[in-house]
């Protein structure tokens, strides 16, 4: 049976040289890199170079890069020790947020009575920035916390920008970069953001492995606790070869940046001007020109085939999502859409659709040939 990935906003494929790297490190230089002897040397300098790469590539030093087990824990270990230790008294944030961010704010509104303030969403899920500026206006100790790339529907903030307004009204600004990292470039001089984090598996990277942006003097204090690794920020042994693979993914992902970009802006294209020609019915949560790996569609069929279109499709070997895949058990519409959409758009069926560079025009035609049969 022929297989489709389309779920790349979930996670991606490893590239054969990550594996290649990881593999090289694992066999040849598996020492401990807190320890002295020439081992752990030589982990440490693998570790130290890849810190390195990762920072030039965002044009940052690499003291401000920490590394962490992926976007979650980064997510976490911010806000919380914003609150904790910077002494934040208010998180602005919007309700289409990851499940990462949304989940701890609002267990540190509940420990800490912190104030909460979402900014308001439009219906092709934009941030209304007039109405954070509006907010920020409100003269309290702030971290704002919106995310680059939305992962259901690729909608884009203008990271200068609020960047720009948080610096305005003295408010840190936080920004989970996960579905932009490696697909699209970040200045970190030229952006005027505090914190921002990763995962390596969405850009062809390994899972279990991230990082974060600190900028210099920030103040975050330890998430956890135990020994002097990551500058005593962030304890645990590291894991040497899924750092240096991520490093590798990285590197190998802004290389290969414009030609990709370019290649996967025209199977997007591609799929649209077919759902066009099938199913003309089709409509687009967000804005057809938002983030070029991913989409996210209304078919024109009945409700009832909502239920079981995932299933049908993963039954012609397609993988394609509803929403997140941190939700994907859930029978919930998507917390997303939900802000975007009416309640009976919300009982038809979705799909969100993401590319990799991986994906061809065959792959496209048997999704549209496949939804035809349903």
């Amino acid at each position: 049976m022929k297989k489709v990935y389309l779920d790349n906003a979930s996670t991606t494929a490893m590239r054969p040289e990550v594996i290649q790297e990881m593999t090289k490190v694992m066999t040849e230089d598996f020492g401990n890199p807190s320890s002295t002897h020439s081992f752990g040397r030589n982990g440490k300098t693998i570790l130290e170079l890849s810190r390195k790469s990762i920072a030039k590539h965002l044009n940052c030093s690499a003291q401000e890069i920490l590394f962490t087990s992926g976007g979650t824990e980064a997510d976490n270990w911010i806000l919380r020790s914003a609150i904790e230790d910077l002494k934040i008294e208010r998180i602005i944030t919007t309700k289409i947020e990851h499940h990462a961010v949304l989940h701890t704010v609002l267990v540190l509104e509940s420990e800490y009575n912190v104030q909460v303030d979402y900014v308001k969403i439009s219906p092709d899920g934009s941030i209304d920035l007039t109405h954070l500026s509006n907010l920020l206006a409100e003269e309290k100790k702030t971290i704002v916390s919106l995310m680059h790339v939305n992962n259901e529907t690729g909608t884009i903030l203008d990271l200068e920008r609020v960047g720009v307004i948080c610096k305005q009204y003295n408010a840190l600004f936080h920004s989970d970069t996960v579905q932009s990292i490696g697909k699209t470039e970040i200045d970190l001089q030229k952006t005027p953001v505090d914190f921002i984090i990763a995962s390596a598996h969405k850009f062809h990277g390994p899972k279990g492995v991230g990082f974060a942006f600190i900028r210099k003097n920030s103040g975050l204090q330890p998430l956890i606790f135990g020994g002097e690794q990551e500058k005593g920020l962030r304890a645990g042994t590291e894991a040497v070869h899924q750092i240096a693979g991520m490093a590798k993914a990285l590197s190998l992902s802004y290389e290969n940046l414009d030609q990709e970009r370019t290649y996967i802006s025209e199977l997007k294209m591609y799929l649209i001007d077919q759902l066009e020609i099938h199913f003309p019915g089709f409509r687009i949560n967000g804005k057809k020109d938002d983030f070029y790996n991913i989409i996210n569609i209304i078919l024109p069929f009945s409700a009832d085939k909502t239920s079981m279109l995932l299933f049908s499709l993963d039954m012609k070997g397609i993988a394609v999502s509803r929403g997140s895949a941190c939700q994907s058990g859930s029978i919930k519409p998507s917390h997303v859409l939900k802000e975007m959409l009416s309640e009976e758009d919300l009982k038809l069926p979705n799909l969100r659709i993401s590319f990799s560079h991986y994906n061809t025009k065959e792959d496209i035609d048997w999704l549209v040939e496949s939804l035809g049969t349903i």
